[in-house]
């Protein structure tokens, strides 16, 4: 007996299927802008590497994304994210906030100058982070913050900073934190000494929260 399919069955199947289509050549794509703009900068990165990258025309890249400036932010905001998440194995192996803000503290001061956390600028690599707050400092903070919010609410029903505390706002504030720590020297903490980082940390930028 043939079985008769409601015609919105068949609808929906099919673009379920464009729609898998459509997100996987998607994500080649900004996959791929990722590796050009790691590889060759901002500046040189074209739509035309991007497509060479992906494996698509030139055309399924404009027809994704409609210039090459919004191919190349897609590509810094993954970059963004990537990053923030890269720190987050260890930053969950710890039980405290100020374990977790120190352990995110030792992961930038670690990677400040690392070559896999560089990306091609005229001349020479510059640290990836820096490119990031030139060029994409609201995607970048705003992904650090939303990170960091979660953990903030854990800590207060832990009970380990004060009832009531933003956790937005306290989010920036560990974020703006952490950031100075690839760029300014200390004059008081051996950098370069990962338990000095997670005392420091401690000590100054989260037991304040506490009061």
């Amino acid at each position: 007996m043939l079985e008769v399919v409601p015609l919105s069955s068949t609808v929906e199947t099919s673009l379920g299927t464009i729609d898998n289509a459509s997100s996987e050549a998607d994500e080649r794509i900004v996959d791929a802008a990722v590796r050009c703009l790691l590889r060759l900068g901002i500046q040189k990165t074209s739509v035309g590497d991007v497509a060479r990258a992906a494996g698509v025309s030139r055309g399924t890249v404009y027809r994704y994304y409609g210039d090459r400036a919004s191919v190349v932010e897609a590509g810094l905001t993954r970059i963004a994210t990537d990053f923030v998440r890269s720190s987050e194995p260890s930053v969950r192996r710890r039980r405290t906030l100020a374990g977790q803000v120190g352990e995110a503290a030792v992961f930038i001061t670690r990677h400040a100058g690392d070559p896999r956390f560089a990306i091609a600028t005229p001349g020479e690599e510059e640290h990836l982070l820096a490119v990031l707050l030139s060029t994409q400092a609201q995607a970048l903070l705003d992904t650090w913050v939303a990170f960091w919010e979660p953990f903030l609410a854990d800590a207060e029903a832990r009970g380990e900073v004060r009832a009531g505390l933003d956790h937005r706002q306290t989010g920036e504030w560990i974020v703006r934190s952490l950031i100075s720590f690839a760029f300014l020297p200390s004059v008081s903490v051996d950098l370069a000494d990962d338990r000095a980082v997670r005392r420091y940390v401690g000590r100054h930028v989260v037991d304040g929260l506490a009061t």
